[in-house]
């Protein structure tokens, strides 16, 4: 079933009031065919819409919106070091950690309480606490929107980069992914180095570190850290952390001692853009319907009634301002409509 004029505040985490032109709901890689090569929308701009955690809407879609709930998820192969999970693009991504960690299957416990769909992980190569999808990802299948044929990525082929892949840049908006296949480990070798997580365990008394003591550290940091998208809008961390060369970070580092700093295997060095953020006064600040969060200044809120340009202006003088203090550019990570 297509809709017209369908509102799109309920399917953003922002709560961005646009509308879609058209609108439709999937939940099979044979309803997807049939709706592309449909006459009436074979011409129509067309946007693919997982969970709506990742997207701030600054105007209303003049196309078609499809939403992605392809369901299931199945155990596809096994051996006695590792187990090969499917899941449909539409599933839910923190339920299927849930489902991972109830199974003592490891590798990406450290990604809990990531908002959005399985989708949207290999296209974001979604990251935290020192894990990225790349690590885990065997291969994604997708349709091609223009020609309706099914295909299959491998990792090498999804040509995965911090917070990016082929399908978010070089292959954006062509592709339909619609399921994710994902080796996982069960010997498990916690990664807990990153971050606060070690600290987070030890406050929690735990006494063995178990793939579910690690998923339970990270929601418990993350819902201490980053504010609920059903009672306030935001779409997670706004913003990637940046990689500046080693020079820059020397530069850097003699002015401000106190910087945190990630370096990395290349020679470069990851810099938090929340504490780079947070440096430039914006933490907590309320500019007219939206803000940077008081608890985490990566997170820009909406508190009502903001429009998406109006989030979009507060990115640009955030981006300004970290630009004219450290030299830094830092960019988005949410995609903008």
């Amino acid at each position: 079933m297509v809709l017209t004029n369908q509102s799109l505040q309920s399917y953003n985490t922002f709560g961005i009031d646009v509308s879609a032109k058209y609108f439709s709901e999937i939940k099979s890689t044979d309803d997807f065919k049939a709706l592309i090569t449909e006459p009436g929308f074979e011409k129509e701009e067309k946007l693919i819409l997982g969970g709506g955690s990742n997207i701030l809407f600054t105007k209303n879609v003049d196309g078609l919106v499809i939403k992605n709930s392809l369901p299931g998820i199945k155990i596809i192969k096994e051996d006695p070091y590792h187990s090969w999970i499917k899941v449909a693009a539409g599933e839910p991504w923190h339920p299927f950690v849930l489902y991972c960690v109830e199974r003592n299957l490891a590798g990406i416990e450290n990604l809990s309480l990531i908002p959005g769909l399985v989708g949207a992980a290999p296209m974001q190569n979604i990251g935290a606490y020192g894990v990225e999808i790349k690590d885990t990802c065997e291969e994604v299948e997708a349709v091609n929107m223009a020609t309706g044929e099914e295909e299959i990525f491998n990792n090498a082929a999804c040509e995965f980069g911090y917070r990016e892949s082929i399908f978010k840049h070089k292959l954006k908006g062509q592709f339909l992914i619609t399921a994710v296949t994902f080796k996982l480990n069960k010997i498990f070798k916690p990664n807990i180095h990153y971050g606060d997580i070690k600290r987070t365990l030890e406050e929690m008394r735990v006494q063995e570190i178990t793939i579910k003591a690690v998923s339970d550290a990270v929601i418990t940091i993350r819902s201490s850290k980053l504010p609920d998208p059903k009672v306030i809008g935001n779409a997670g961390s706004f913003f990637k952390n940046p990689v500046v060369s080693r020079k820059l970070f020397n530069t850097l580092i003699s002015k401000n001692p106190l910087m945190p700093n990630y370096p990395q295997k290349n020679g470069e060095v990851k810099i938090p853009a929340g504490w780079l953020i947070e440096q430039c006064g914006w933490k907590g600040k309320v500019v007219g319907n939206t803000g940077a969060h008081k608890s985490q200044s990566l997170v820009l809120v909406n508190y009502g009634h903001a429009t998406g340009h109006e989030i979009y202006d507060l990115a640009l003088q955030i981006r300004q301002s970290v630009k004219e203090k450290f030299d830094i550019d830092i960019t988005t990570e949410v995609n903008i409509v």
